[in-house]
């Protein structure tokens, strides 16, 4: 409520009086000031939509969203006055600080392999026993994104259920595997995980996420994208 009104007011100030050189529309007719305030309402209009559609999708939180906007109503394109190593930012100045931002989210994967292969080396057993209905892609989803808890560690921790279940009439329990756990659904999941455990209807370890707080990974990519550029065109260009 603070930041986005007072970040709208700084940028439209500054594209009024100075406005910037870097320009990815350039609308001849319509003027340097015009053209500024164009590409900056673009540039918030693109993020804005890829914001709230990966917040519905439950790619990430609310709070994620919002920030990524308000960065859009500050920083809508890449500054002018310091030039990143690379040479080379998105259009959409955002978005090369989600995509960065996503990039160093990605390396906690490791952090859920390595748990996992010590999980299977202690307990000789199979990671998925129980889900072999499940597809390979949410298996492999959940071994790099999740590991295995206590259901009571879970219930008394900030990690997200990667799974849920529900009984039938039969008393027949079923699990399942979940692709994007939300918040508003933590708690349910949580009480329904425990309550079968306490019954006896499952074991006592369950998959797990950390939910990482995307608003770090944005801030580590708002300082790279200044810094270094666009990481994701960087291994384009390398390969290419």
């Amino acid at each position: 409520m603070f930041f986005a009104p007072f970040a709208f007011l700084l940028t439209l100030t500054q594209f009024l009086f100075y406005p910037p050189s870097f320009r990815f529309l350039f609308l001849p007719n319509l003027g340097t000031t015009v053209n500024a305030l164009v590409n900056y309402g673009i540039s918030f209009t693109v993020t804005s939509i890829f914001s709230i559609a990966l917040f519905y999708v439950g790619a990430f939180g609310g709070a994620d969203a919002k920030a990524l906007m308000c960065l859009a109503l500050v920083t809508p394109l890449p500054p002018s006055l310091i030039t990143p190593v690379s040479g080379f930012v998105s259009f959409v100045f955002p978005i090369t600080i989600f995509s960065n931002g996503v990039i160093i989210a990605t390396l906690s994967v490791f952090y859920a392999l390595f748990r996992n292969l010590m999980w299977k080396f202690r307990r000789q057993d199979r990671l998925f026993a129980g889900y072999e209905s499940e597809s390979v892609g949410r298996k492999v989803l959940a071994l790099v994104c999740g590991y295995k808890v206590t259901v009571a560690y879970l219930k008394k921790s900030f990690l997200y259920p990667l799974e849920d279940i529900s009984i039938a009439e039969n008393s027949e329990v079923k699990k399942r595997l979940l692709l994007f756990p939300k918040d508003e659904n933590r708690e349910q999941m949580i009480e329904r995980i425990v309550t079968a455990e306490k019954e006896g209807k499952i074991n006592n370890e369950v998959w797990a996420t950390p939910g990482l707080p995307m608003l770090i990974f944005i801030t580590i990519g708002f300082i790279l994208s200044l810094t270094i550029g666009d990481i994701v065109w960087i291994a384009i260009s390398q390969v290419l």
